[in-house]
């Protein structure tokens, strides 16, 4: 790799894989050290293709979501089965990993600017602007450079495009499936809300089950599912489908607490759930 060879989007490659290090490096422990995070999906991971692929996930902080996937991508391409120890994966990590994000929140601060270095695409929400809600047109510049990230490389997404759970599912994400017909990845995140503060930067509270489930490719028919069938299956994919507010049947609560207990086990005496 030349030492100034760039991205479709102008970033230096060597600058983006040095940051990509250290902010992996300080922000390791957020995961395997102050909370243990429990992975399931490595190997799908390891057999997706290296460009057009569309990760799309619920969303819980601003930023620890995406830190997280780094991790887990990353250590998942290096071998590793649903497992983030040793950092040694982000020595030589894939660098053309992006996330879509919001404008105004990449600019908000020096921290952000660095973060959106790493790999954002930085759009601007129609819904949302300043903490007001607002009605504008997408802009079809910001359609385009999700497209090239896509044919660069990897792209994730979080298609409710707020933190807010069961929030209705933006269309914008299904008309980019249909134009550009990536490979869709479910990924269903929990604990990170409990684990940190909305932006996900400060550690709340520590011990806290984090979980990461990476699941198999959306089954999807490009030409003829309508716009709202796609935002259905993505609604079922990342469970924020309304459906699953439903009332958990009591011996299945039973069972999920006996889990988070074994797992709480395996965490304090750092050994895998497995």
């Amino acid at each position: 790799m030349g030492l100034f060879k760039r991205n479709p989007f102008g970033h230096i490659l060597f600058i983006k894989k040095w940051l990509i290090r250290i902010l992996g490096t300080l922000t390791h422990r957020r995961f395997r050290g102050f909370n243990e995070l429990q992975i399931d999906g490595s190997e799908i991971i390891r057999s997706l293709p290296d460009t057009n692929v569309l990760f799309i996930s619920n969303h819980q902080t601003y930023f620890a979501d995406v830190v997280a996937m780094f991790h887990v991508f990353n250590a998942s391409l290096s071998n590793r089965d649903d497992s983030i120890k040793n950092v040694g994966y982000l020595w030589n990590p894939k660098l053309n990993i992006y996330y879509v994000a919001a404008k105004e929140t990449m600019k908000a601060g020096l921290l952000p600017k660095i973060l959106a270095y790493v790999g954002s695409i930085s759009i601007e929400r129609t819904w949302r602007a300043e903490g007001k809600d607002v009605n504008r047109q997408v802009k079809m510049s910001d359609i385009s450079m999700i497209g090239k990230a896509l044919d660069d490389g990897w792209v994730i997404t979080f298609p409710q495009g707020t933190t807010t759970p069961f929030k209705p599912i933006r269309k914008g994400t299904a008309h980019i499936i249909k134009k550009y017909k990536p490979i869709v990845v479910p990924i269903v995140i929990d604990g990170f809300r409990r684990s940190f503060d909305k932006k996900g930067l400060r550690v709340k509270k520590k011990n806290i089950l984090q979980s990461m489930e990476i699941k198999a490719p959306l089954e999807i028919d490009y030409e003829n599912d309508s716009i709202a069938q796609i935002v259905e299956k993505i609604e079922y994919a990342i469970e924020q489908h309304p459906s699953f507010l439903k009332v958990i049947p009591q011996d299945e609560l039973m069972a999920q607490e006996e889990l988070n207990k074994l797992r709480k086990w395996k965490a304090d005496n750092k050994k895998p759930l497995v």
